[in-house]
């Protein structure tokens, strides 16, 4: 995946009459969603939750993605009395307390009811584990959010028209979380420095093999001596 929204259409675009699709247009929207969490400092005396979080699903670029998407539906754990949530305006998200971790279905429905729902799985984190003692921190501020694309393969007319033409969602500067410009250049070197390294590793391993080739010729130079001082005995 990329970080960056790419939108591709072709000049000459044509009505498919059959299906009701403009053909040969992709256009594609980056997502983000994912979910924050606060830790209240203790477990809550009435119902034993230990933290309020957000769940939520929002654009990439500043753009109002009520635009497209008719409402999000959330589904949370069973344990929640609604566990169902219905979200028809920005911002989709959907914010409660709880102790525990679980899945949270999100589903998307477009403005085009012809364009099926997307759905995304999210699994809900509270808690931030430490990579080296493996201990939990339960204090911790989370933030757990992940960058995706939605890709519409030839949309209706309509929906190409409200996909195209979104208005701003913020007057001010509209950021995540997560800096996804800085993780892409991170995961692009890390990417760069592990093909460098397999490069190496393959050449090591040639020069190897080029030293027990020449070692095998050497020493079968020697036994064919030996075998030919033999015969002449």
């Amino acid at each position: 995946m990329t970080e960056n929204v790419v939108l591709k259409s072709k000049a000459g675009e044509s009505l498919n009459e059959s299906s009701g699709r403009v053909k040969g247009v992709t256009i594609v929207k980056g997502i983000v969603y994912g979910n924050v969490a606060r830790y209240f400092g203790k477990k809550r005396e009435d119902d034993g939750h230990t933290h309020q979080w957000t769940v939520y699903i929002k654009p990439y670029k500043n753009e109002d993605m009520s635009t497209y998407v008719k409402k999000v539906h959330f589904k949370l754990h069973e344990s929640y009395a609604n566990q169902n949530r219905i979200v028809s305006k920005p911002p989709f998200e959907i914010t409660e307390t709880g102790w525990g971790e679980f899945e949270i279905t999100i589903k998307l429905y477009f403005m085009d009811q012809n364009e099926k729902p997307v759905t995304i799985y999210h699994v809900l984190k509270l808690f931030e584990t430490d990579p080296v003692s493996k201990t939990i921190n339960i204090k911790k501020n989370i933030v757990s959010e992940f960058y995706d694309e939605i890709i519409f393969q030839e949309p209706s007319p309509i929906l190409q028209q409200l996909l195209t033409n979104t208005r701003q969602l913020t007057l001010g500067p509209y950021r995540h979380e997560t800096d996804f410009e800085d993780k892409k250049e991170q995961t692009l070197s890390s990417i760069i420095s592990a093909k460098n390294k397999v490069k190496q590793e393959i050449a090591d391993m040639r020069d190897k093999l080029n030293q027990a080739q020449e070692a095998i010729a050497k020493y079968k130079s020697e036994l064919y001596k030996l075998d030919s001082n033999v015969a002449l005995i």
